[in-house]
């Protein structure tokens, strides 16, 4: 059980951010407002500062930090004349950059179903960027989700053949492939954590799979939206 005296809220620093535009963390040693109670570098130093003795290494962990903090540079331009720093790269840019930075040419793509189109259209932009894009959709192997342990009524059209996510398979055909970054593009919720979970490569999303909201799962958190209100206040029913 997880202790309470301890367990990490940076979630109510929202309220400093709001009202301020830092936190504690987001200021110089000597302009910094108050520790909320649990904030993670009061509670767990150790595990701090461990992690940047990681990055200051020499390691593969130490290259990648450095290269991501690079690319947060990088997608950033200041407008002529203003101090204004506005953003200037996609997402898909962003990708694309931390490739390049870390000398990764083999990519591998691990595809919903559904969204075979928008990878076709990722693997013409990294052909074109110079990397070596392999796609695996996740339906690899066509098995019936009947054949997992599930119920026709399990299914979302029962009666009908309908193949099973097959995430695994995904991961460890590209890890054959010897690829060196893994783009997840629409996987379900915890199928892309069993792919991740056996990926030998880093792992990235580029598509949040969320079928409602055209994939865009950060639409539901924002106060006016139907979803966050109805998610406030009713509880979520799951048949087991």
């Amino acid at each position: 059980m997880a202790d309470t005296n301890t367990t990490p809220s940076c979630a109510n620093c929202s309220g400093v951010w709001q009202k301020s535009g830092t936190t504690n963390c987001w200021s110089s040693p000597e302009n910094r407002p108050g520790q909320p109670a649990n904030c993670p570098s009061k509670t767990s130093p150790d595990i701090i500062d461990e992690s940047f003795t990681e990055y200051r290494g020499d390691g593969d962990d130490a290259r990648l930090a450095r290269m991501a903090a690079r690319v947060e540079g990088l997608c950033y331009q200041k407008m002529p004349g203003s101090d204004a720093v506005v953003a200037r790269w996609t997402r898909v840019e962003d990708t694309v950059a931390l490739a390049k930075l870390m000398g990764w040419t083999k990519v591998g793509i691990a595809t919903c179903i559904g969204l075979l189109e928008e990878t076709r259209q990722l693997v013409t932009i990294l052909e074109a960027q110079g990397l070596e894009p392999a796609s695996v959709c996740c339906k690899s192997g066509s098995i019936d989700k009947m054949e997992l342990g599930l119920e026709e009524s399990d299914k979302v059209r029962p009666g009908t053949f309908e193949p099973a996510c097959n995430p695994i398979a995904q991961a460890e055909i590209l890890n054959r492939c010897g690829t060196q970054m893994n783009i997840i593009v629409g996987l379900c919720v915890g199928h892309d954590m069993l792919f991740a979970k056996h990926s030998q490569a880093p792992v990235t999303t580029l598509v949040c799979k969320d079928r409602v909201t055209g994939h865009n799962p950060a639409a539901v958190l924002y106060g006016q939206n139907f979803y966050y209100k109805r998610l406030k206040t009713i509880p979520l029913k799951v048949e087991e």
